[in-house]
């Protein structure tokens, strides 16, 4: 079984389904964990869950509270960073000729430009302990490209071209950043998804049904463990087949 004991990790976008089933994954591997996202009430929830979990209400999309908010939770943690999370995202859908400016921006300027901006101030953390991890989660559809979704998958294909880059520019310090790219997973945003359209949607996926939150929970505690040390700039896929890179 790997272990994350004394590993400081910070997860964003904590209180969804898949930032939930991180929690637990890497909780279950006796890490300490900073869990941070908008719901406090969802927040309080896991905190009651599990052991020793810290907890930070944050909104991403605050650029300019960033750098203080990782100075924050890493002093939560004890003074040190080794592994940043970055599953926080939104979604903000419309065909490309309707889109406002105001959607595109919204969008590209959480996924991708506040990705960054966690990235790099938690890089500079990591650069004092001479290692760290970061994972980024992406979507298949930054892959493949998906209808009344051209933001979003322009942000999600630009978080895979950042972590290359950061890969390159930090391998030598030991500072691996990979990504995550899950299909189509049971969440409550899946749920919403008309039956009709989940029949096709799964129709494609060779796997033939979505997959669980635990599947992308587990592609993180490996990429988070000293397992993945050899792993660095690459996109693990975890959609059932649905797309191979």
């Amino acid at each position: 079984m790997i272990n994350l004991k004394n590993k400081n990790i910070i997860i964003t976008g904590a209180s969804g389904g898949i930032g939930s089933s991180i929690v637990k994954r890497l909780n279950e591997c006796e890490a300490n964990i900073l869990a941070t996202g908008t719901k406090i009430e969802k927040l309080n929830e896991l905190k009651s869950k599990f052991k020793n979990l810290k907890i930070l209400k944050f909104d991403i999309s605050e650029s300019n509270k960033i750098e203080e908010f990782i100075e924050t939770a890493t002093k939560e943690l004890g003074g040190n960073l080794d592994c940043l999370v970055n599953n926080a995202g939104v979604t903000q859908d419309n065909l490309a000729i309707r889109m406002s400016l105001d959607e595109w921006k919204k969008v590209v300027d959480i996924n991708l430009t506040s990705t960054f901006l966690l990235s790099k101030f938690a890089i500079k953390k990591m650069l004092k302990n001479k290692s760290g991890k970061i994972i980024n989660i992406t979507s298949v559809v930054g892959h493949t490209g998906n209808l009344g979704q051209s933001n979003y998958t322009a942000s999600k294909a630009g978080i895979v071209a950042m972590s290359k880059s950061l890969a390159l520019e930090y391998a030598k310090k030991n500072i691996n950043v990979n990504c995550i790219s899950p299909g189509y997973i049971k969440t409550t945003m899946t749920e919403k998804i008309d039956d009709k359209f989940k029949e096709v949607i799964v129709s494609k996926i060779p796997s033939a049904r979505l997959g669980e939150p635990e599947d992308i929970a587990n592609a993180v505690l490996f990429l988070a463990s000293n397992q993945s040390d050899y792993i660095n700039g690459e996109t693990l896929h975890v959609n059932g087949g649905m797309y191979m890179a």
